[in-house]
């Protein structure tokens, strides 16, 4: 199921992904004729006719998570359209898709496609937009944005202010300095992959990196007084979320609590 909805001459294309009993919504968003993600494999039925019947002549893919490039091999084979990713991210690309049963449950099983490799600035029809490399949530993940209009799409930099869970392989500590980065920029709205449009997006994005920063003050200041990483992940998060179990620990807040005690430690060794 498809909504599309437009905002500052942006088309902003929802898919919504009904999994057990709850929604998950992702977007595609179409700006200036450029394509931001293509949306997961698992709703290539109603995300197909969109591609057939949208305008656009380049694709840019924050980061190569299923979720987002679901529909990027139909792209590749139908159209002559150009797709564009950060080098981090074209060998995954092209490789057979490699990621748990729950996600290729939720979100497909993307096929493999070309990737080219972005450069530092991309332009659209009529825009030169700058390309932000913004790692922290995956090793290949960019942020786009255009000054002029004041327009980020950040990918899944933002998601929502507090941050539960993540993956196994994510980093706060690049996460901050990622959102630190976007920020030093000048921008007013957020097109974010999951959470969609947000008008004031500078304001939701530093009230993030203000959570993340006081965060990771607390896990280090427990760590200080003697706690282990199982005791502060009990002592900062509460909640048992049922990804955690779906995933059988891929997500799960202690990645969190042990991401930043792993860059605490690697800066006390270079000292």
């Amino acid at each position: 199921m498809l909504r599309i909805q437009q905002h500052e001459a942006v088309t902003c294309t929802e898919g919504i992904v009904q999994k057990a009993g709850r929604d998950s919504a992702i977007y595609v968003f179409i700006a200036d004729g450029m394509m931001i993600d293509t949306g997961p494999q698992i709703i290539a039925d109603d995300l197909i006719p969109f591609h057939q019947e949208a305008s656009f002549d380049s694709v840019v893919l924050t980061h190569s998570h299923e979720d987002h490039v679901g529909t990027a091999a139909w792209i590749e084979q139908h159209t002559q359209v150009p797709i564009y990713i950060h080098e981090n991210g074209v060998d995954n690309c092209a490789a057979k898709a490699s990621y748990p049963k729950y996600r290729q449950l939720t979100w497909g099983i993307r096929e493999p496609f070309t990737a080219l490799p972005i450069r530092a600035t991309i332009h659209s029809r009529t825009l030169d937009w700058k390309v932000l490399y913004t790692p922290g949530h995956a090793h290949d993940h960019i942020a786009l944005i255009h000054e002029g209009t004041g327009r980020l799409f950040s990918g899944d930099l933002f998601l929502g202010i507090k941050t539960k869970v993540i993956l196994q392989e994510e980093s706060i500590p690049l996460q901050i300095d990622s959102i630190r980065l976007v920020l030093s920029h000048d921008f007013g709205a957020m097109y974010c992959a999951h959470a969609g449009y947000i008008a004031d997006g500078r304001t939701v994005l530093q009230q993030k990196l203000d959570y993340l920063e006081n965060l990771s003050g607390e896990i280090c200041r427990l760590h200080s007084l003697g706690l282990a990483e199982n005791e502060i992940q009990a002592h900062l998060f509460t909640a048992n979320l049922p990804i955690v179990e779906i995933s059988e620990g891929e997500f799960d807040s202690l990645h969190i609590v042990r991401s930043v005690l792993a860059d605490k430690r690697k800066e006390e060794k270079s000292c």
